[in-house]
C-alpha cells in the first residue's frame, strides 16, 4: 500500500485536465493569483501548477474534501499554498484580489440557488480585469447541445433535484448583473464547454 492508495481520483479530470490547461495557459496572466472553486480530488491543481509553476493557486472545497485534497497537493505540488475550505453561499471567501477564478463541474452539483453567491464571490475578490473561468456542459434557453447531456441533467435531476446542467444564458445574465461581461464561450470535449466572464474594467487583451 501506498501513501496514493485511499485518495480520490477522477478519470474525468484526467481526461480533460490538458485541454482546460491550453485555454488557462492562454487567458491566465504571468505570475498571477488564482482561486479555485471545488477544487476536488486536486488533480486540476497539480496539473495546472505544472504546467504554470508562475500561477500563485489556491485551492478551495467543501470541508470534508479537505484531508484528502491536503494530501495530494503536499505530495504533488508541495510548492502550493495549503487548501481552504470554502462552501459557496457559507463560508467567507479568501481576500483577494486574484487574477482568476476557476471552477470545473461545480455549478450543477450545487444548487441553482448559490449560484449568485459564487458570482459574487468572484466579482468581489477579482482585480479590474479578472476573470471567472467556468468549465462544464451547459444547456441554452433550456436546449441541449447533446443527447449525452440531456441523459446527464435527467441523471443528475433524479438524484436530487437541486442538481443538474446550468442555462449558460441565465449564468450569463447574473454574471452581467454583478459587473462580470461575458468574454468567451469555448467549445470543449465531451460535450463540455468553457465559460469566461471579465470583471469591468478591461480584459485580459486589450
Amino acid at each position: 500500500m501506498t501513501e496514493y492508495d485511499d485518495l480520490p481520483w477522477s478519470a474525468a479530470s484526467e481526461r480533460n485536465r490538458e485541454p482546460i490547461g491550453d485555454v488557462l495557459t492562454y487567458w491566465l496572466p504571468r505570475g498571477g493569483r488564482v482561486l479555485e472553486i471545488g477544487a476536488g480530488t486536486g488533480q486540476h491543481a497539480v496539473h495546472f501548477h505544472r504546467i504554470r509553476p508562475d500561477l500563485e493557486w489556491l485551492a478551495t472545497d467543501v470541508g470534508h474534501v479537505l484531508e484528502p485534497l491536503a494530501r495530494r497537493l503536499s505530495l504533488e505540488a508541495p510548492a502550493l499554498a495549503p487548501p481552504r475550505a470554502l462552501t459557496v453561499g457559507l463560508d467567507t471567501w479568501p481576500p483577494g484580489p486574484f487574477d482568476a477564478v476557476y471552477t470545473a463541474n461545480t455549478l450543477h452539483i450545487m444548487p441553482w440557488s448559490r449560484t449568485p453567491a459564487l458570482l459574487d464571490g468572484a466579482a468581489t475578490c477579482l482585480r479590474p480585469d479578472g476573470c471567472l473561468v467556468v468549465y462544464g456542459p451547459f444547456r441554452d434557453g433550456g436546449r441541449h447541445s447533446a443527447a449525452s447531456n440531456a441523459a446527464f441533467d435527467h441523471s443528475l435531476r433524479s438524484r436530487d433535484p437541486e442538481m443538474g446542467v446550468r442555462d449558460a444564458i441565465s449564468l450569463t445574465d447574473l454574471a452581467a448583473e454583478r459587473g462580470l461581461v461575458a468574454e468567451a464561450d469555448l467549445t470543449m470535449p465531451a460535450n463540455n464547454r468553457i465559460l469566461i466572464f471579465c470583471k469591468q474594467g478591461g480584459t485580459p487583451h486589450d
